[in-house]
């Protein structure tokens, strides 16, 4: 991770998942603790926000389907 708070990545990069993306209540139609994305789902980013209380990144990332989902910086690498 670089600098907490400075985003590693930009929007409209191609990423894909490093980890399996599990649910974590964020998506009531889907198994609690389910697999959201196995690793190496493909998507773009379309958004870069900052948690304020933890100083970190969060990536919206766009998985197609109508599928946006939150990443940290260790679930998600450059294409």
């Amino acid at each position: 991770m670089t600098q907490p708070g400075f985003p590693k990545y930009r929007r409209g990069q191609r990423v894909k998942t490093a980890v399996d993306l599990i649910n974590d209540d964020s998506f009531p139609d889907t198994e609690p603790e389910g697999v959201l994305l196995a690793a190496g789902a493909t998507g773009e980013i379309t958004n870069v926000a900052i948690h304020t209380e933890a100083n970190v990144p969060i990536y919206i990332v766009d998985f197609g389907k109508q599928l946006l989902i939150g990443c940290l910086e260790d679930e998600i690498a450059v294409l």
